[in-house]
């Protein structure tokens, strides 16, 4: 019975994601049309103040240039609910490996439409329009919604005891992949965490990451070919005494503090070092967090702290990567 429609179910999924997956790569989802901003510039996502407000006309006709999206949107957000049902319905049966690993590759499938939303909304190349800033700003709402219905979902499953969500098990579901963008050669992705994970590992850190951002990049070389290179980027929250701040409370009592991103800066083995055997020798690297933004006690959206590191890497808060570009 209750095991047959389990097996069942993840055979749907499986089809549906199949399926899914193939009208993103066929490009189902094909590009809106770019429009030129009727006033005001680029904004932040969840800011579209910063630009004039475009008209119920204009607004009806950008809604329709991506209402495709937002009904493969509307696709993927009823698989989550699929997926939550039939785990509410099937508590009392045994654990569904191939069901856990059906969860996995939905997933994968939302990585393709995560990256479509991203680089549409963010790409920046030289002879490349910019979008209109009310499209930009449905696009990383979409971003947005997705993600968080996938966090409830993951979060959901491993109460349940389904999916792991240790870093250290290359099993689990510690944090997943929200989407790419690249502005001239600086590729940029981008990952959220399930739930907030010390930042290192070590015995009481305070120190937790939300969010990671993977920066890659390219320059000439002496020789004349390209030399990459990749810096690790995270939004962190830091447990704060309440007493360190001005807030009195009990000795010890500790409150969510102060939200920042930051860069992880590798301190042993030397990143720069060719030293074989301090690599091998070594079982987990050692690093610092180098903060580069404060952003105060409220958490970001996931948009708004991409647009924070954006605006941090480009605008001289980041020498390694202005050096290289200015």
């Amino acid at each position: 019975g209750t095991r047959a429609r389990s097996t069942n179910h993840v055979i749907k999924l499986r089809k549906d994601n199949k399926a899914s997956s193939g009208l993103l790569y066929n490009s189902s989802i094909t590009k809106c049309a770019v429009l030129a901003p009727f006033a005001g510039e680029e904004m932040h996502c969840a800011q579209p103040q910063r630009a004039a407000t475009p008209s119920q006309s204009q607004m009806r006709i950008m809604d329709n240039e991506i209402h495709h999206i937002e009904e493969q949107l509307h696709y993927l957000l009823s698989k989550t609910d699929e997926f939550q049902d039939h785990l509410l319905y099937s508590q009392g049966c045994l654990k569904n490996k191939g069901f856990a690993e059906a969860v996995q590759s939905f997933l994968r499938v939302c990585q393709l439409f995560f990256t479509y939303l991203e680089s549409l909304a963010r790409d920046s190349f030289p002879d490349r329009s910019h979008l209109h800033p009310y499209i930009r700003h449905r696009l990383l709402h979409f971003t947005q919604r997705m993600c968080t219905r996938l966090e409830q979902m993951v979060l959901m499953f491993a109460s349940f005891g389904w999916v792991s969500l240790e870093e250290s098990d290359p099993s689990g579901i510690s944090h997943f992949y929200i989407g790419q963008c690249q502005v001239d050669s600086v590729k940029v992705s981008i990952f959220r965490y399930c739930c907030p994970t010390p930042f290192l590992a070590l015995p009481n850190s305070k120190l937790y990451k939300c969010m990671r951002w993977n920066v890659e990049y390219e320059r000439g070389s002496d020789g004349g070919g390209q030399e990459e290179k990749k810096e690790a980027y995270f939004l962190c929250c830091e447990d704060i005494p309440v007493g360190e701040r001005g807030g009195r409370g009990e000795e010890g009592q500790t409150r969510k503090g102060m939200w920042s991103i930051g860069q992880w800066v590798q301190t042993y083995p030397d990143p720069n070092a060719d030293h074989i055997y301090d690599w091998v020798l070594c079982a987990v690297p050692q690093g610092q967090y180098k903060q580069l933004v404060c952003l105060g006690e409220k958490e970001p959206l996931n948009c708004i702290a991409t647009d924070y590191l954006l605006e941090a890497l480009f605008s001289g808060a980041a020498p390694s990567i202005m050096d290289m570009w200015f």
